[in-house]
């Protein structure tokens, strides 16, 4: 018997000649399968064969004569032999080993044996291809390998119509050289299941264009993927006769033939996570801010609190400078950008603020070389006058466009915390920095803008032609491009056309308020031209705020989005303003412009990412993402792309991608020369000092991927001798491969140790770098590095007050006690302790002025535009010691945070069910939209007995009650408060609930804590023991972490 594997193996192959001579008839099962006339008019160029099978066992479309003529006219003209048959038993080992793919052209039903079906395994899994027309996904859905290879089952369809095709994929041969939109009549599916993430799409419908789409925003329609040892590609147009005669459709249908058939190159890997490779280059950050990549692959950051770090090309990284900079607020080292001939004179820029009584931020130009950075070569090039007494908005984000120009980012410098969440246009006497239109909307104010200027050689600049005001008026700022933001915390370059893309931060409003305006929203611009983007006037998709009265709490009538007017007496520059630009895309707090997204408060960009076919680099991003951009949710850990029209003046899809990727909120975005995304995660905490951010690099691997280094030590400072016990096992390969370890710990670039965890006695006072490098079999390797320092020891802070996880009202004085123990200081001056409160808001935290001391006070105000959201007050506590000869500073830091007295049960931290517990439904408790005339948004329900939900950090020191805002129909319920642990901790409150008339009838239901529990932070939980109930907020009521009212 013939090797069938062989054979099959056999005909996979590119570019085969075949001499044929005469016509050959041969017959499947008695059905003639006749050759095209290709192989008579072109026997030399004959390149694949392909059976096209149209067996169909339920609904058969009466396109597939006209999709059969089409394919077979595909192969007259294009050099390919192409059969066809409804007969099934052409399934044979021998049979499909004679074609590089086969076309299902709308199949339905179940159109194969088991055995027939065992052989178009056997043929896919010895590198044969697939290709389905439209309704081969409405076939054989008691087969699953069939369904894994179409990619997804039939669901249903609404009436045949016109749609938007997006073209996601402008380098698969069956969507290159498309329009990024594709208008077209056909039936269109819904699918059992989205395949997004499973396969590579190319094409996708934009539902909002039809009517009786299912799937949402991320609706695919056409794909491709390897599969099982094979290629597949799958299409769900094709329903119309008419389709088989459109010039457009044949080019999408053959594109998909010939890769299917593998005599063209496709990549079917390109959106999928397994393909990418997160690498770590630093994983021991603090406060990572930016980051730029030199073309040598060597890459600068910088730390908020001033340090500028370099990691090598071949890995480990090294301190080169440190700036003295003020961080009250949100100030600190914000901006970095290498100058466009770094590689030669060595020059970066920053964005900064510098410490002194004087309120300004600098963008200065200094010399790195060697490593080091050579504080004596700063040139300041740009002052920005602020104001430091409240909160917020710095921006700081600096970036070159390929003219040698410096577009420079900057925030409103404006508090929005007495604003309910909307415009803040304080125009009251003393209250200017609550009016936004004092820096976003003034021409003669440099905050709240996009600048451009040229750096000139001498480190002064010159403003370059087109700026958005000339330099003759003294009412305005020459350096203006853009204006009308709030707070552009990132910016990237479009590398097309040199436009700018903007992430700019929002406010906070819940909801839109027919007094005030719309709800938060935050702003990702396609910036390229000079002109006014509307903030704090207009947001979003140009909806206006009301011009509102704060002296007299009156709304007034909505601003003029297209000839916006700056009347605040607070403007000292022009009082008529552009018309006011809408946002490329917007999402809110309650409502989204981009349903992709959805709703978020925290953009982050990249710039355009230029695919280079000739660059010669193992980690380039594949040409699908070419002219895209990244869009970042910090929020949510998110990434997605941003795909342009021809104009790059609108964009026309955006999708979600790496959603397997583990990230922890990306704060930097930017892609190297070696074609890779470099990320910033700034971590999980609010404030900083995370554990777990980090610099690194997301490669496109397609293979054997580089192991992840993870080095850790039980102490990196101390005096001489230093002993420090390192440890490399939390290293991996995500590829299962036996992993070598090199430790060069004390930075001379030799070897000390092959072990896992070594130990090294430093004997000689200095900074060290300490680096692991892991090597696979392969030869692959990852690199870790930590900093150690020999002869100071970092301070230990600790917040003694306000308690950890205790509880405050908005408005209320904070007392503060903060203890410092440093070995080298010994006693401690306590105007070097920083003390900083702030407003915590879903996951980011703004910081609030600092104050200095090892005791004190403090007001946390709070703003009425936060009422029911998730909010929390933080506050921070920072030591810098002196260092020492030879050794540098080191910071200690504590950091707490305060519940409000009201807290929203939806914004629990965790939930579940206690175990053993024999109730049915769904595990642990849901959110819903309350009806409690009381308010609050939203309350938990669907508890169950036994559910429970709670938070990771309480503490209810100096609390007399707990109040749960509750319902019930008519049973009750018993909710018990446990600390520690849902299943086994003590109980420190046992709350009667009793029927209250219904799930949304809400009444107020106490008890008071006891117990030595009470006093102990940590986790607390909220368990219905017995009874069902909803819950819509919980007050602690009491003292808590605040101190009586002066003269109480």
């Amino acid at each position: 018997m013939r090797d069938i594997t062989t054979q099959l193996r056999a005909r996979i192959r590119r570019g085969t000649t075949r001499i044929l001579v005469g016509l050959i008839v041969f017959t499947l099962g008695g059905i003639i399968a006749i050759p095209t006339a290709a192989q008579a008019d072109q026997p030399d160029t004959e390149q694949f064969s392909a059976l096209v099978f149209s067996k169909t066992a339920g609904f058969r479309h009466s396109s597939i004569p006209a999709g059969i003529d089409a394919i077979r006219k595909l192969g007259d003209d294009e050099g390919f032999t192409v059969d066809t048959t409804e007969d099934a038993s052409a399934f044979t080992d021998e049979n499909l080993a004679r074609y590089d793919v086969v076309v299902w052209l709308s199949t339905t039903g179940d159109v194969l044996d088991q055995a027939q079906q065992a052989a178009f395994e056997r043929y896919i899994r010895s590198g044969g291809g697939y290709a389905g027309v439209h309704a081969a996904s409405d076939t054989e859905y008691a087969w699953p390998w069939y369904g894994e290879l179409v990619g997804a089952y039939f669901k249903n369809h609404p009436a045949q119509q016109n749609a938007t095709v997006k073209v996601e994929d402008p380098a698969h041969p069956s969507t290159a050289g498309f329009a990024p939109t594709w208008s077209r009549f056909d039936e269109w599916y819904n699918y059992r299941e989205n395949p997004r993430g499973k396969v590579h799409v190319l094409a996708s419908l934009d539902e909002s264009t039809y009517s009786g789409g299912d799937m949402g925003p991320e609706h695919p329609i056409t794909w491709c993927q390897g599969y099982d040892g094979g290629r597949s590609w799958y299409t769900g147009m094709g329903h119309t006769a008419e389709s088989f005669s459109d010039p457009k459709f044949l080019r999408h249908l053959l594109g998909g033939i010939r890769t299917a058939a593998g005599v063209e190159n496709a990549d079917c890997a390109a959106t999928l996570t397994d393909s990418f490779e997160k690498v770590t280059l630093d994983d021991n950050t603090a406060n990572p801010m930016e980051l730029a990549v030199a073309d040598d692959g060597q890459v600068v950051y910088i730390d908020r609190n001033g340090d500028v770090k370099v990691i090598a090309a071949d890995g480990g990284t090294s301190t080169a400078g440190h700036l003295n900079v003020y961080t009250g607020q949100e100030f600190g080292l914000l901006g970095i950008a290498l100058d466009p001939d770094y590689t030669t004179n060595g020059h970066l820029y920053l964005y900064y603020s510098p410490q002194g009584d004087k309120a300004v931020d600098r963008v200065s130009r200094f010399t790195l070389k060697g490593g080091t950075l050579d504080m004596s070569s700063e040139k300041v090039v740009l002052t920005v006058d602020t104001q430091r007494d409240q909160c917020c908005h710095a921006g700081g984000a600096l970036e070159f466009d390929h003219k040698g120009n410096l577009y420079i980012a900057t925030g409103d410098n404006t508090n929005p915390f007495a604003s309910s969440g909307y415009a803040p246009i304080d125009e009251r006497p003393g209250r200017s920095a609550w009016d936004a239109q004092r820096t976003s909307a003034n021409t003669d104010s440099l905050n709240g803008k996009i600048l451009r200027i040229r750096p000139k050689p001498d480190g002064r600049y010159a403003v370059p032609k087109g700026n958005l005001f000339d330099d003759g008026d003294d009412r305005t700022r020459p350096e203006i491009y853009a204006m009308g933001f709030r707070n552009p915390f990132r910016i990237g370059l479009d590398e097309e056309t040199g436009g700018l893309f903007v992430a700019d931060y929002g406010p906070d409003a819940g909801s839109p308020s027919p007094d005030r305006g719309p709800d938060g929203r935050v702003e990702w611009n396609i910036v390229r031209k000079p002109g006014f983007y509307g903030w704090p006037y207009c947001v979003g998709a140009n909806t206006a705020y009301r011009d509102y009265d704060f002296a007299t709490d009156t709304p007034g009538p909505e601003f003029d989005c297209s000839a916006p007017t700056n009347n605040s007496p607070n403007n000292t520059g022009l009082t008529k303003l552009p018309s006011a630009e809408p946002a490329t895309m917007w999402q809110g707090k309650s409502s989204t412009g981009v349903p992709e997204i959805g709703g978020s408060g925290a953009p982050m960009t990249s710039g355009s990412y230029r695919y280079d076919p000739d660059l010669d680099s193992g980690r380039k991003w594949p040409a699908y993402f070419d002219g895209k951009a990244i869009w970042a949710d910090w929020n949510n850990s998110r990434l997605f792309t941003v795909q342009l029209d021809r104009t790059r003046r609108a964009y026309t899809d955006v999708n979600r991608i790496l959603a397997e990727l583990n990230l922890t909120r990306p704060h930097a975005l930017q892609f190297g020369p070696d074609g890779a995304l470099y990320m910033i995660e700034w971590g999980s905490g609010f404030g900083g000092n995370n554990a777990d951010s980090g610099i690194y690099r997301i490669d496109y691997v397609q293979g054997n991927r580089a192991p992840t280094a993870h080095a850790t030590a039980d102490r990196t400072s101390g005096p001489a001798p230093l002993t420090v016990a390192f440890d490399g096992s939390e290293s991996k390969d995500r590829d299962g491969q036996k992993l070598t370890y090199a430790w060069d710990v004390d930075g001379d670039g030799t070897t000390d140790s092959t072990d896992v965890a070594p130990t090294h006695t430093y004997e000689t006072v200095g900074d060290y770098t300490a680096r692991l490098t892991v090597t696979d079999p392969d030869g692959r390797t990852g690199v870790s590095s930590i900093a150690i320092t020999v002869g100071n020891t970092a301070p230990e802070v600790e917040l003694v007050l306000p308690t950890d996880g205790g509880f405050f009202e908005f408005g209320d004085t904070i007392r503060y006690e903060v203890e410092v123990n440093d070995p080298e200081d010994g006693t401690i001056d306590c105007q070097n302790v920083v003390v900083q409160p702030g407003l915590g808001h879903d996951d980011h935290p703004h910081g609030y002025e600092q104050y200095r001391g090892c005791s004190g006070s403090f007001v946390l105000p709070g703003d009425a535009g936060h009422i029911g959201e998730n909010v929390f007050g933080v506050v921070t506590a920072t030591y810098t010691d002196g260092g020492a000869a030879d050794v540098s500073p080191l910071t200690g830091e504590d950091a707490v945070v305060l519940h409000t007295k009201r807290t929203e049960a939806e914004f629990f931290d965790q939930h579940g069910r206690l175990k053993g517990s024999t109730s049915g439904g769904t595990a642990g408790v849901q959110i819903e939209t309350t009806s409690d005339v009381g308010g609050g948004g939203k309350n938990v329900g669907y508890i169950e007995p036994g559910d429970w939900f709670g938070w990771d950090v309480m503490n209810l020191s100096r609390l007399d009650r707990i109040t749960l805002r509750a319902a019930s129909p008519s049973s009750g319920a018993t909710w018990e408060v446990r600390t520690g642990d849902p299943d086994t901790g003590p109980t420190v409150a046992t709350i009667q609930v009793s029927g209250t008339g219904g799930w949304q009838t809400y009444q107020n239901f106490s008890a008071q804590p006891v117990g030595d529990s009470t006093t102990v932070t940590g986790p607390l939980y909220f368990v219905q023991v017995s009874g069902g109930s909803n819950v819509n907020w919980i007050d602690f009521e009491g003292q808590g972490a605040s101190e009586p009212a002066p003269g109480t």
